[in-house]
């Protein structure tokens, strides 16, 4: 049985090294996705891919079959612009179900294609809100497809002390009027965003 592990990081060094280390314990790149905010513009997105792995993607290949080379998951980062998230890097399955729903290869908007592929895949859809309203203020959600065999090696790599605790999350979005993501809400500014990082800052 697969089960579908997510983690949302306010620290994109924190996401990477996630990847990484789910990369190490044997999750094929398939399995992986990340989706990050470049609001700010300082990701930068892989060498392999881009605007073709993008327009792939649309066409139904899907950014993860279009990045699955030697220099792994990380090294296929494409530059996006999804409604709702403003400018992203983005890799993996996840990320091709939300430019598959902006391109119009799949039913719905970019937070149906965000929200619907995190809970088709399992993830409770208040949770699914949470990641993707997270992604908007700036953070990187990354997320695994694992067998029953690698969930207990899989969830502590998303689930550290590094990852955002959701509910907690939700109830500090909540308590600033938050009820939902809604990708029509003005995108975050670079300045919005570095301003969220710093408020959730570790010491």
């Amino acid at each position: 049985m697969t089960k579908t592990l997510t983690g949302l990081f306010d620290r994109y060094d924190d996401a990477q090294r996630a990847v990484k280390d789910l990369e190490a314990a044997g999750v094929p790149h398939r399995d992986i996705s990340i989706v990050a905010s470049n609001a700010d513009g300082e990701r930068v997105a892989g060498a392999d891919t881009g605007t073709a792995a993008a327009e792939d993607a649309g066409a139904g290949a899907g950014i993860g079959a279009a990045v699955g080379g030697v220099g792994g998951l990380l090294a296929g980062l494409g530059l996006l612009a999804i409604p709702g998230l403003g400018p992203v890097v983005a890799a993996g399955w996840l990320a091709s179900t939300a430019v598959g729903a902006v391109s119009g290869a799949a039913v719905g908007g970019a937070a149906g294609g965000l929200i619907g592929g995190l809970t088709h895949a399992g993830v409770p859809e208040e949770d699914a809100h949470v990641y993707a309203e997270g992604v908007r203020r700036g953070g990187t959600l990354v997320t695994a497809k694992v067998d029953d065999a690698l969930v207990d090696v899989v969830t502590p790599i998303l689930r550290d002390d590094r990852a955002v605790e959701v509910a907690t999350r939700r109830r500090d979005y909540q308590a600033g009027g938050w009820t939902r993501f809604d990708d029509a809400a003005p995108e975050y500014s670079a300045d919005q965003v570095r301003a969220e990082r710093a408020r959730y800052e570790r010491v």
